[in-house]
């Protein structure tokens, strides 16, 4: 491991710190909202596979009474 790669031993703080700057000017921008109905399901069709998206995702995930590990 290269002296400048230390941080990824234990995660990599400057993309962290990278994600959560964005976060806080895309937050800071006021486009939220705007960015939120673009994402709302255009009709009934879109919004069901929507959920059902979201349950796949579920099913797999640790610790949320799906199939996946649970964590102990």
């Amino acid at each position: 491991m290269k002296p400048e790669d230390k941080e990824h031993g234990e995660g990599n703080y400057k993309a962290s710190k990278d994600y959560n700057d964005a976060t806080k000017k895309f937050v800071d921008s006021g486009k939220v909202d705007e960015a939120a109905d673009k994402a709302k399901p255009k009709n009934q069709q879109e919004a069901r596979e929507m959920q059902e998206a979201e349950q796949t995702g579920k099913s797999h995930s640790k610790g949320e009474g799906g199939k996946g590990k649970q964590q102990s």
